[in-house]
């Protein structure tokens, strides 16, 4: 399994509206994208800044190529993106998923 992980930063204001269209957007392209295994959206409050960081789980690069196209590192953006980012990143980061624990599998530890 690949995790990729992209990450963006907004004005603090603008944190709502930005998650919304994600769920518009990027989270809506990953749900209906074969192989996605879902995603995770963190955010932190820095001052008059958000972070955003998505981690997206798929099932093997393949996956990502048909979300990401034929430069998987290269970020997907959309359209509205640069109303809300202060910068616009413009590559992400890959890793093989090493290891996943459930809680299940801990508590019988």
């Amino acid at each position: 399994m690949i995790a990729r992980i992209w990450r963006g930063i907004t004005l603090k204001e603008k944190a709502d509206d930005y998650l919304a269209y994600l769920d518009r957007t990027g989270l809506a392209d990953y749900a209906k994208t074969t192989g996605n295994r879902g995603v995770t959206v963190l955010r932190r409050i820095q001052g008059e800044h958000c972070e955003f960081m998505l981690i997206s789980l798929w099932e093997s690069m393949n996956a990502v190529h048909e979300f990401a196209g034929e430069n998987p590192e290269k970020a997907v953006y959309y359209p509205e993106d640069e109303q809300y980012l202060l910068q616009m990143e413009p590559l992400v980061r890959h890793y093989e998923v090493a290891r996943e624990i459930s809680p299940d599998e801990s508590a019988a530890s």
